[in-house]
């Protein structure tokens, strides 16, 4: 896989047989985002290496498996593909064809809590699912802030939320992650709040 795909994408885990097949790939129905906004195409692996590919309310058989590790070999109208598969998530699937940067990203059609028919579809999908994930992220963490040059902390969200209530310290006030060494990425105590 080109480094251009992992900047687009990273933290991508590759497909695992005995992590994913059965629990996460195996008859889920992947919502192929790639060309939503033209028609929607949902794709259920089964077992034995049969391919459902549903579009337009019809469904065409075709086959798939699995040559080593994470590569697949996958039959579709436009012929025989090689791919190498990854989880961005467990409801986000990579496709990413061999030696090319081409990929197709899925989403679990079971994940969401609406079906997936458009573009906005996804993207509200995608910002509800990150929305929640960065809140969770954020509200467990600790953060340095500095006021009037003096750095105090590290404290939780809800701790400087509550200085900030009780008139303690300034909404402005820049902080940091406990994991960062300066203050450089201008984030303030506000910002923090608003993301919770």
């Amino acid at each position: 896989m080109s480094t251009a795909i992992f900047n687009l994408f990273p933290n991508l885990e590759p497909f695992h047989h005995d992590t994913h097949y059965e629990n996460l790939f195996l008859n889920q129905h992947w919502v192929l985002v790639n060309g939503i906004t033209n028609k929607k195409a949902v794709y259920i692996f089964k077992d034995e290496n049969t391919l459902h590919i549903t579009q337009n309310e019809t469904t065409t058989e075709t086959s798939w498996c699995i040559e080593v590790k994470n590569t697949f070999s996958i039959v579709t109208e436009d012929g025989k593909t090689t791919v190498k598969a990854y989880f961005k998530d467990e409801d986000i699937l990579v496709l990413n064809r061999t030696q090319t940067d081409d990929c197709a990203v899925f989403i679990n059609e079971g994940s969401a809590s609406e079906t997936l028919n458009t573009l906005e579809d996804v993207q509200q999908f995608l910002h509800n699912k990150y929305k929640e994930k960065a809140a969770s992220l954020i509200s467990d963490h600790e953060f340095y802030y500095i006021e009037k040059a003096e750095e105090f902390g590290p404290f939780t969200v809800a701790q400087l939320s509550e200085k900030v209530a009780n008139k303690k310290i300034n909404i402005y006030c820049f902080v940091r992650d406990v994991n960062e060494h300066n203050y450089n990425k201008r984030l303030r105590i506000k910002d923090l709040i608003r993301e919770l």
